[in-house]
């Protein structure tokens, strides 16, 4: 019920503590004035598909990018904003909720007050539907304070959270005209931050006067790119899970007789299982993008788990603990298939108890020979995006079911001669999402918040909130803005020999980098996790203390600031053009040309090349 929305929350004494942390905010933040430098125009990531999103998006493709600089710095052609007349801002939850979320309304709050206590937020209830339906609750100082540093959304809720449609997308610009919004905030992921782009391309052609922010919060942690390092509620995700994991390595050492098969939330993309692993350390884990690179079939799996198992009872150790991705399941070539077919039926209309019976020869000999509950969980409705239900199919009792039945087999066999194989099965799903926020995504999300109102009073439209070097402390952190239409790819399948289809550009989920540094760790440990019980207990997540400032393994251990990165080149860039002008000597001009003439080519050939992961299906 909408009256339910807003409401005080009762608190428990740590979290009345928690509502007490102040975030800090970077320099760049900091004051009531809004410093911005604009750099080069954007482009896509791929060269091969600036024309397409450029066609789909002719209002708001190639912006530039913007840094919000500090009162210090002493930037020529900067935009120095005093003025803040009052504004009226909507924000909107998108998508599933991420520890976090609150603290980008609060952030955003902050920063409109800061500017113009006359300013207005107003909170859209029940998400999407809620937008459409112009349902509001003005955000104040009195209703946020219990939700500040807390989990969940019930600040404001959410629904299916999608707008796509022509009639969601009409509903939503007519609930921003008659409300008389000058910025709208979409806090989601990668599906909702498309939504976002799209929706600012027809309020630029509407010349509509409300601008849209998009904010990177899921916890999957798939929404990166060049421009975004990190999204809310990942960090935090990652560390209850690993608690949880570390436990069940801990009861899996001390009874020595249970394999434990641990399914993580996280959708396609492995994020969340390669992270927890690398903070709990359990004996193995399967990562979808192994899966799909190396083209393992359902019996390459269950036989790599097999080999495992009977490695470790070598070592006379009948226990264990295996980590598998939400996404596995559509990795795997043959179920990717089958769930294809049958999707496609659900699209002709045919129901659930006939669709067995349609299926192909090769699609009908799989269905039939995977156990009953999985045949049911298989034939569920898609989502919207047309994947499969990941979180309904219990890809961990599948998995435990098959490799029971072969260590079973190479027991009667004598090949394998260790103690009678045991699974137990879970599926950490939901119970990390509603999680008080590690402090790194009270901080994260708090700022965000704040960048989300500089973007609206440095009149930008259609972009994201962006931070770059977070591995750094906050004061370092580097504050920006990037065009949604930047991180775009559009992707293409080959049907027939000689031809293909394009798709709609779209911000897609960036999957597990099999050649980033993140991966290369877990590589070179795999051996000793998988044989030598190295486990890892990082304990419940600290607000105080030695552990309350780490940071996610795969973020410190990859090398970002892309921001940072851009303005480096620009500030190289600016000094050959102060050396190199008309009245150097021959011998500079010569020089720079000769190194210019090199630096070109090599970019050249290197923005030629197909982009990891953009390559044709």
């Amino acid at each position: 019920m909408d009256s339910d929305y807003g409401i005080p929350r009762e608190l428990s004494d740590l979290q009345k503590l928690r509502s007490q942390y102040q975030p800090e905010l970077p320099p760049c933040l900091q004051g009531a004035t809004v410093r911005v430098e604009f750099g080069d125009t954007t482009t896509s990531l791929d060269p091969t598909d600036s024309h397409t999103i450029s066609r789909y998006f002719p209002h708001t493709y190639g912006q530039p990018l913007a840094h919000f600089l500090r009162a210090t710095a002493k930037v020529p052609g900067a935009q120095v904003i005093t003025e803040h007349p009052p504004v009226r801002v909507g924000v909107v939850f998108c998508g599933r909720q991420s520890p976090g979320g609150h603290n980008v309304i609060w952030g955003l709050h902050n920063a409109l007050k800061v500017h113009n206590p006359n300013n207005t937020l107003l909170g859209f209830l029940g998400g999407s539907e809620g937008l459409f339906a112009q349902k509001t609750l003005e955000i104040t100082d009195e209703i946020l304070a219990t939700y500040k540093n807390q989990g969940g959304y019930d600040l404001l809720g959410r629904t299916k959270d999608q707008i796509r449609t022509v009639e969601q997308v009409n509903a939503t610009l007519t609930a921003c005209k008659d409300l008389k919004l000058d910025g709208l905030v979409i806090i989601g992921g990668v599906t909702s931050n498309t939504d976002a782009a799209q929706l600012a391309e027809t309020f630029a052609e509407a010349k509509c006067s409300t601008k849209v922010v998009g904010v990177p919060v899921t916890l999957n942690g798939d929404l990166k790119n060049q421009f975004v390092e990190a999204n809310v509620g990942f960090d935090t995700i990652c560390k209850v899970n690993s608690q949880l994991i570390s436990n069940m390595c801990t009861d899996a050492l001390s009874a020595e007789k249970y394999y434990y098969f641990i399914r993580l939330m996280g959708r396609k993309a492995s994020h969340v299982a390669l992270e927890c692993t690398l903070q709990s350390h359990p004996n193995l884990v399967i990562l979808g993008e192994e899966v799909a690179a190396s083209k393992l079939t359902l019996f390459d799996i269950t036989t790599q788990i097999c080999d495992a198992v009977e490695a470790r009872a070598a070592q006379d150790k009948n226990h264990g603990v295996i980590l598998l991705p939400e996404g596995l399941i559509e990795s795997i070539p043959e179920v990717y298939a089958l769930l294809k077919e049958i999707h496609g039926l659900h699209r002709q209309g045919v129901s659930a108890d006939k669709i067995s019976t349609q299926l192909s020869p090769w699609a009908s000999a799989l269905f039939e020979f995977l156990p009953p509950f999985i045949k049911k969980q298989v034939l569920l409705l898609p989502e919207s995006d047309d994947s499969a239900q990941l979180s309904q199919i219990e890809t961990e009792k599948l998995l435990a079911h098959l490799v029971e039945g072969e260590m079973n087999k190479r027991q009667k066999e004598g090949t394998y001669k260790g103690k009678k194989f045991n699974a137990i099965c879970h599926f950490f799903g939901y119970q990390a999402r509603g999680s008080l926020p590690s402090k790194f995504d009270c901080d994260y999300a708090y700022v965000l918040g704040h960048i989300g109102y500089h973007i609206l009073a440095a009149g930008l439209n259609g972009y994201m909130a962006t931070i770059t070097n977070l591995r750094n402390p906050v004061n370092k952190w580097r504050c920006g803005a990037a065009p949604l239409t930047a991180m775009m790819t559009v992707k293409r399948w080959a049907q027939n020999p000689g031809t293909a289809s394009i798709g709609k550009p779209a911000i897609h989920p960036a999957t597990v980098d099999l050649k980033g540094k993140a991966y290369d760790l877990l590589r070179q440990n795999a051996t000793k996790f998988l044989l030598d019980d190295i486990y890892r207990n990082p304990g419940p997540l600290q607000f105080d203390g030695p552990g309350a400032d780490s940071k996610a393994v795969s973020l410190c251990v990859e090398d970002q600031d892309y921001m940072g990165r851009i303005k480096k080149l620009q500030e190289y860039l600016d000094k050959i053009r102060t050396i190199v002008k008309p009245g150097c000597s021959q011998e500079v001009l010569k020089a720079a040309l000769s190194v210019m003439a090199s630096v070109t080519e090599v970019l050249s050939v290197m923005s030629s090349s197909p982009i990891n992961g953009q390559s044709t299906l």
